[in-house]
């Protein structure tokens, strides 16, 4: 089990990795809230369709890529996503988004995490999300982010990883926003950099 972080805490991911780090995967999931009977008329039952995504940008914090549902991977193919769950049915990571840490163009400084209610569905209908990173290698999950902040919002920035000194960071954000693809999460990732 990984370190379980709190809203603006970051841990080294270089110090939780015993044997250098290579490939990790950031892992996102969620629940659909269980509402009652009149959450469940309406809006609080069915499925949630929220999409993990991620945005790279260099020293500058000028946008390099974005990888999410409708573009799978970044030109270089070391950044890597799992595909479109519609519903955030099942346990463990719903969607996941798998980075080669050692393969990336030497110009990405920051990968920021977001999620975005494609259909706008609001944080409020969604229950134990989370987002995690976990060692491809070991299969050891480093770090974990419970989002416990449900509200009417239809966006957030979860997390972000930073190069430091040759080493990677991450951070925790939970950073509420609007926005329904990740084009309209970019300059609120941006800002929060």
């Amino acid at each position: 089990m990984g370190i379980s972080l709190q809203k603006s805490q970051s841990v080294s991911l270089a110090k939780e990795a015993k044997h250098g780090l290579e490939r990790i995967t950031l892992g996102v999931g969620w629940d659909v809230a269980k509402g009652g009977f009149f959450g469940g008329l309406f809006g609080g039952g069915g499925d949630i369709d929220l999409d993990a995504s991620c945005i790279t940008f260099d020293a500058d914090k000028a946008v390099l890529e974005q990888v999410w549902f409708g573009k799978l991977t970044n030109a270089a193919g070391t950044i890597r996503h799992s595909g479109d769950n519609l519903t955030g049915e099942g346990d463990g990571d719903d969607e996941s988004i798998a980075i080669q840490l050692d393969k990336l163009d030497p110009k990405v400084e920051y990968i920021v995490l977001t999620v975005n209610s494609f259909r706008g569905q609001t944080f409020d209908k969604v229950a134990n999300a989370f987002a995690r990173v976990v060692d491809n290698r070991s299969g050891q999950e480093m770090a974990k982010f419970v989002i416990s902040d449900a509200g009417p919002h239809t966006g957030i920035i979860l997390a972000s990883l930073t190069r430091n000194g040759g080493q990677w960071d991450f951070k925790a954000i939970g950073e509420r926003t609007g926005g329904r693809t990740v084009h309209d999460l970019t300059a609120p990732a941006r800002a929060i950099l």
